[in-house]
C-alpha cells in the first residue's frame, strides 16, 4: 500500500512561507513577498491564456492564489488611497475633501491586514475535495437509529441548500426507520472546508417517539467526514485485500436480494472492512474500493496531523470522533456546540439544513486558533 499526502500550503509552488509577516502587515511581510505571489498568479494567467503546461495542474494553482491576490491588492489600493488624501491635505481645495476620506481609509485597514492574515494562512489540500460523510447510531438504542437518520437528513437539506450532490453509497435500515449505519458521499465546491467541522460525537436529549412515559431520554450518534482520495492518493496491493461475495438483505427481511451482489473488502494490513450491497456486484466492488481507499487516507492524514500537533485535539475541527462535539436539546428547541460555546435556539431549523451559522462560527475559530498559533 502506498499513501501520499500532498503539502498543505496553497502557496508551496511559489517556494514562499507566507507565515512569517502576521504580526503586523506593513512592518513585518517583505513587500517583495507578495510581490512574488502577485508574480506567480500573473505568470500562471498568462501561461493558461496561451495553453502552455499542465492545464489542470496550473488552474489548480490559479484558482488557489486568486483570492490571495484579491485580498493583496484590495490592500495596497486602500493603502494608496490613504497616501493620495494624505497628500491632498496640503491642496487648500482639497484639504476638506481629504479631511473626510481619511477616518474612513485608516479605520478600513486593519480590517483589510486581518482579511489577508487569514488569506495567507496555509490551506489544507484537502479543503476542496469531496467527502464521504458515515454516520452511525451510538448509545441510546433505537432513539440512536432515529437519530442517526435525522442527522442524516440534515446533511441532505444543507448539501441542497449549498447546491451539492448528495448521494447515498451504503445505508443499512432499522426496522422502526432508523440507521444502523450510513455512508454518503457529497460532491461541489469547497465540501470538506465545511464538513469537516461535523466528525465527532453529536448528542440528543428528546422524548423519544418509542416512549410511553413522555420521559426525557440522552441518546447519541457519530458522525465522520472523510477527504474523498484520489487514486494518485492511494495504491493498495491487491494481496492486501480479501473480497467476499454476499447474500444482501434489507430492513426486516424487506427487499432481500437472491443473489450473492453484496461485496464485504477487508484490507489485511489494518484491519478496515468495507461492505456494499447495491443490486450490482460490479458497482458494489466499486463503491466498496472507493471508500476503502478513503478511509485509508483519512487514517493516513490523522497520523501526519497528530504527529504535526501534539495538542490537535484541542483544536477546532481535530476530527477527533470519540469527542461530544454538540448536543440538540429538544424540548427547550436548543443547539450548542460545545468547543466554541455556541448556543442557538432555532432548532428545527438547524435540523432543517440550516447549519452555515454553526459552520463560519467554526471555521472563523478555527482561523483565529491558526492565526494565534503563527504569531506565536
Amino acid at each position: 500500500m502506498r499513501i501520499e499526502i500532498r503539502a498543505a500550503s496553497a502557496y508551496h509552488s511559489t517556494g514562499l512561507d507566507p507565515s512569517g509577516g502576521l504580526a503586523h502587515l506593513r512592518d513585518m511581510i517583505p513587500r517583495d513577498t507578495l510581490l512574488q505571489i502577485t508574480q506567480r498568479f500573473e505568470f500562471l494567467e498568462a501561461a493558461m491564456s496561451t495553453g502552455e503546461g499542465d492545464i489542470a495542474k496550473l488552474g489548480k494553482e490559479y484558482s488557489d492564489l486568486r483570492p490571495v491576490v484579491e485580498q493583496i491588492r484590495a490592500y495596497e489600493q486602500v493603502e494608496a488611497d490613504i497616501a493620495e488624501a494624505e497628500e491632498m491635505l496640503g491642496d487648500p481645495d482639497m484639504k476638506e475633501l481629504a479631511e473626510e476620506e481619511l477616518p474612513e481609509l485608516r479605520a478600513r485597514l486593519p480590517e483589510l491586514e486581518q482579511e489577508l492574515r487569514i488569506a495567507l494562512l496555509p490551506k489544507d489540500a484537502a479543503d476542496a475535495r469531496p467527502a464521504m460523510i458515515e454516520i452511525r447510531p451510538g448509545t441510546g438504542g433505537d432513539e440512536a437509529s432515529l437519530f442517526a437518520g435525522d442527522l442524516l437528513r440534515m446533511y441532505q437539506r444543507y448539501a441542497e441548500g449549498q447546491g451539492w450532490r448528495f448521494e447515498i453509497v451504503e445505508e443499512q435500515s432499522t426496522e422502526l426507520g432508523g440507521i444502523k449505519e450510513v455512508v454518503a458521499h457529497v460532491q461541489g465546491q469547497g465540501v470538506f472546508a465545511k464538513l469537516k467541522y461535523e466528525s465527532g460525537v453529536h448528542r440528543v436529549q428528546r422524548v423519544p417517539a418509542t416512549e410511553s412515559g413522555g420521559r426525557i431520554h440522552t441518546s447519541a450518534a457519530t458522525v465522520a467526514v472523510l477527504p474523498e482520495a484520489e487514486d494518485v492518493d492511494i495504491y493498495i496491493d491487491p494481496a492486501e485485500i480479501r473480497i467476499d461475495t454476499m447474500r444482501a438483505s434489507g430492513a426486516g427481511g424487506q427487499h432481500v436480494n437472491t443473489t450473492d451482489s453484496a461485496v464485504r473488502i477487508t484490507h489485511i494490513p489494518t484491519g478496515i472492512v468495507v461492505t456494499s450491497s447495491e443490486k450490482s456486484q460490479h458497482r458494489n466492488r466499486e463503491i466498496a474500493m472507493h471508500v476503502l481507499k478513503t478511509r485509508l487516507y483519512d487514517a493516513e492524514r490523522q497520523r501526519v496531523d497528530s504527529e504535526r500537533s501534539a495538542d490537535r485535539k484541542a483544536q477546532v475541527g481535530s476530527g477527533d470522533r470519540s469527542e461530544r462535539i454538540r448536543t440538540y436539546n429538544f424540548p427547550q428547541g436548543r443547539m450548542t456546540d460545545h468547543r466554541i460555546n455556541l448556543t442557538l435556539y432555532k432548532l428545527d431549523a438547524v435540523m432543517g439544513g440550516d447549519l452555515e451559522e454553526i459552520v463560519g462560527a467554526l471555521q472563523a475559530e478555527a482561523q483565529a486558533a491558526a492565526l494565534a498559533e503563527m504569531e506565536g
